[in-house]
């Protein structure tokens, strides 16, 4: 059995001015999609300037849409009764749904912009994004927050106390996460984009690998305490938001290749 190993989450402190680590993820996110946009850049004919403000507005998107979806999502209730609650991020609440969503519609303004189709920024995004939610659900876990359900085996090799939650050996799901939506996606959208696929392809499987990890995570994931099972018992709220995705990401696919297919 593992115990959660209590990490300091500030990880420097220069007099009153303290860095935590959960900032410096959000910070090898961004810089890490920098760095692989650069690299996709080339053979898309961008500019640096170009990924540069993509960065950005992609940025934008994630912290105004995670901060906004989070309390849309998960807290309404409270907003209604405390409107001003949606300006206190430092109370914490981030939604990765709503941080997609912001990305979108960074997306229609970085396109509009640079009057380039939109569709080709997202299957770029598609691409450099699942680091970023590796080292979120990194965060995560050295926050030592959204931990997992109890495990039924007392043997399970993972199973891991976070003893500021109770003395339960619980999935250490924030780790899940982290592979199944930052590595293993990452792995899978760079294999995926090595040869020429129809614009939208990546994209699309993007929401079908993401949807598929998360749906799946959720299973050994606490759900959160003030949401319990939103559906059918057993359904998460994060599965409710998930599900739209693989289905969007299914069509999607189906559409990109069906085009292809009319064109030759």
């Amino acid at each position: 059995m593992l115990i959660y190993p209590h990490i300091d989450p500030v990880a420097l402190a220069l007099g009153p001015l303290k860095i935590h680590w959960y900032g410096l993820m959000y910070l090898f996110g961004f810089a890490s999609a920098y760095g692989l946009a650069l690299w996709r850049a080339k053979r898309m004919g961008w500019s640096q300037d170009q990924v540069a403000d993509l960065i950005f507005y992609g940025a934008m998107g994630v912290i105004l849409g995670g901060r906004i979806g989070y309390v849309f999502f998960y807290g309404f209730d409270r907003f209604l009764n405390d409107p001003l609650w949606l300006f206190r991020i430092w109370e914490g609440g981030m939604s990765f749904h709503g941080g997609f969503l912001g990305v979108l519609v960074a997306g229609v303004v970085f396109a509009r912009q640079y009057k380039t189709p939109w569709l080709e920024i997202t299957d770029l995004l598609a691409v450099i994004t699942p680091p970023g939610l590796f080292f979120g659900r990194i965060g995560n876990f050295i926050g030592g927050e959204l931990w997992g359900r109890p495990v039924t085996d007392p043997d399970f090799a993972w199973g891991m106390v976070f003893p500021h939650v109770d003395a339960l050996a619980r999935h250490p799901s924030q780790l899940y996460e982290a592979v199944l939506e930052g590595l293993v996606l990452f792995i899978l959208m760079v294999w995926f984009t090595l040869k020429p696929r129809p614009r939208m392809a990546a994209s699309a499987l993007f929401l079908i690998g993401y949807g598929c990890a998360r749906f799946t995570v959720e299973f050994f994931r606490e759900p959160d305490a003030n949401q319990g099972f939103v559906l059918f018992d057993w359904m998460t709220k994060g599965q409710m938001l998930t599900a739209p995705m693989i289905v969007a990401g299914v069509v999607l696919m189906l559409l990109a290749y069906r085009k292809t297919a009319m064109v030759k």
